[in-house]
């Protein structure tokens, strides 16, 4: 993903070098495989499962490989939410998302629209958990809101150690993070053109 789907996620993929470098000399064979907006292929069917690599090796608290895309500026841009070209489908997905982590502390939660920028997703959902254990617990609220709802992830990437996991519903990819990790790939701030959808108010959180 990251990028992930598998992406590049978050955005990932661009030019074709590894965002945040190599994870201090980790081997890259450790490190979950994910695709990229750069791969060349039309978005893959519903049906079709993601690249899934291996999950890091002893202990390692590396996430999901991430290749950085290149928006084509790094001034934040406020277009209105009529000229986003996503799925109101996906847009539910994401609120749901988001919805389902703010009720498990998620910290610095963002919904980015990368519709029509990225081949993989229409929107990226990014927040922070203090430890592995939230991280953890994250990533499992999330899991188990969608199966409520009969959906399931495609992917998901990253645990147990839970540095970064990764979690792909198709238009909507999700990235947990742990503070250090996403301030080294900085995902949000690789697409700072892109629009930013509202996080639910709390009173929406029940």
């Amino acid at each position: 993903m990251a990028t992930t789907k598998g992406h590049g996620a978050g955005g990932e993929g661009g030019g074709g070098s590894g965002a945040g470098g190599d994870g201090g000399g980790r081997d890259r064979r450790d490190r979950p495989q994910l695709r990229t907006s750069h791969g060349g292929g039309a978005k893959r069917a519903r049906g079709d499962a993601p690249r899934r690599g291996r999950a890091p090796a002893g202990g390692a608290s590396a996430g999901p490989r991430v290749r950085k895309a290149k928006p084509s500026a790094r001034t934040p841009a406020a277009p209105s939410e009529s000229t986003s070209v996503a799925s109101d489908e996906a847009r539910a997905l994401a609120t749901t998302i988001a919805i389902a982590a703010l009720e498990k502390k998620a910290l610095g939660l963002e919904i980015l629209d990368v519709a029509g920028k990225v081949d993989y997703a229409d929107f990226l959902v990014i927040m922070t958990g203090r430890s592995d254990r939230q991280v953890q617990a994250l990533a499992q609220g999330i899991e188990e809101a969608l199966r409520k709802k009969n959906r399931r992830a495609l992917a998901i990437e990253g645990l147990p150690h839970a540095s970064w996991v990764l979690m792909d519903y198709g238009d909507v990819v999700v990235h947990v993070f742990q503070d250090e990790a996403r301030s080294l790939y900085d995902i949000e701030g690789l697409w700072m053109d892109a629009r930013r959808l509202p996080v639910p108010a709390p009173d929406d959180v029940t």
